[in-house]
């Protein structure tokens, strides 16, 4: 297993590999928190998120290709491959996301298995918002990571 850090435009974040597949990427810091070095393949995937997300934070990067895994359940599955379908630079709404789902009426549930989106960025919750527009909560952060990353997609520069 790897656990590293890595700065990035909004915030640290914290990152763990295990099996050679991102499992998690925090923008809080977990309970008992260490830095662990990984093994060989481990240490290859940190560098390559580390170089898609340098690619993805200076507008040059739309898609990641990274081996992820993700637990939860069949609906929070569900949804997570839902939201992975957003193009870069959409925003869609949380019913839509329901009904991509297959649970149209689901819609609370679908912003409860975004907060608990294990992989945001990679898995783009951020792109997920309320029917009026308004953009709702963002995976437990602070709303302005998503309305940086919102801005970013739209190919606002931030200085």
């Amino acid at each position: 297993m790897l656990k590293q850090t890595s700065d990035s435009p909004v915030g640290t974040l914290f990152i763990i590999i295990e099996n050679a597949h991102i499992t998690k990427i925090s923008y809080d810091e977990p309970v008992n928190w260490e830095i662990l070095a990984g093994e060989e393949g481990e240490i290859e995937i940190y560098q390559q998120l580390l170089e898609q997300l340098a690619g993805y934070f200076v507008g040059e990067r739309e898609v990641f290709d990274l081996p992820i895994f993700l637990q939860g359940t069949a609906f929070q599955q569900r949804v997570w491959q839902a939201l992975s379908e957003i193009p870069y630079g959409v925003v869609v709404s949380y019913k839509d996301i329901a009904i991509a789902a297959g649970s149209p009426k689901a819609v609370q549930a679908v912003g409860q298995a975004n907060r608990a989106n294990p992989i945001p960025l990679l898995i783009p919750c951020h792109r997920c918002v309320k029917s009026d527009g308004t953009l709702g909560g963002y995976n437990g952060a602070d709303i302005d990571k998503k309305q940086y990353l919102l801005a970013l997609e739209k190919g606002l520069r931030f200085s």
